[in-house]
């Protein structure tokens, strides 16, 4: 085989290669989801959202209002509202709950007796909200590492849960 044959054998891989890796176009896009993410004030909404996101734990403040964050995963891009826990915001929940498509009840599985009824009641509101009441609900009982820690069996006949 001639020098000028090995050349243009090589030049057509290279232009072969080139349109490969360049031409090819952009990945197709992830879905994206929008999900409200709620529960009382120090049940830990922003650790974990923070945590999903790889943000560092030490810069973590308690929301007051609303957050959102986008969460990767390899298939998919949750963009998860985040709304504060607090007495006075959670009266205006439901002004965020449209156009959401899933919702993330975060409860502190160590609270007290009053505040798990609080976190009950807040929970079964939004499980009966017209714009809530058919989507997919994650129920997080967070804390599991404290002491007064419940356990999932627990949080569920507390909370009269009859799907946990």
């Amino acid at each position: 085989m001639s020098d000028l044959r090995i050349t243009e054998a090589f030049l057509y891989m290279d232009y072969l290669c080139f349109r490969a890796l360049c031409c090819k176009g952009p990945p197709p896009a992830r879905p994206e989801y929008d999900l409200v993410c709620i529960g009382l004030t120090g049940s830990g909404k922003t650790s974990l959202l923070s945590k999903l996101c790889s943000e560092n734990p030490d810069s973590i403040v308690s929301t007051t209002g609303f957050s959102i964050k986008a969460v990767p995963f390899q298939n998919a891009i949750l963009n998860v509202k985040e709304l504060g826990g607090a007495d006075n915001i959670r009266k205006y929940w439901s002004r965020y709950y449209q156009g959401s498509q899933g919702v993330i009840f975060v409860l502190d599985s160590a609270s007290s007796e009053d505040d798990l009824e609080t976190a009950r009641n807040e929970l079964h509101s939004a499980l009966q909200h017209p714009q809530l009441c058919t989507l997919p609900f994650l129920i997080l009982a967070n804390h599991q590492d404290k002491p007064a820690a419940r356990s999932v069996q627990e949080v569920c006949l507390d909370k009269d849960l009859s799907t946990c």
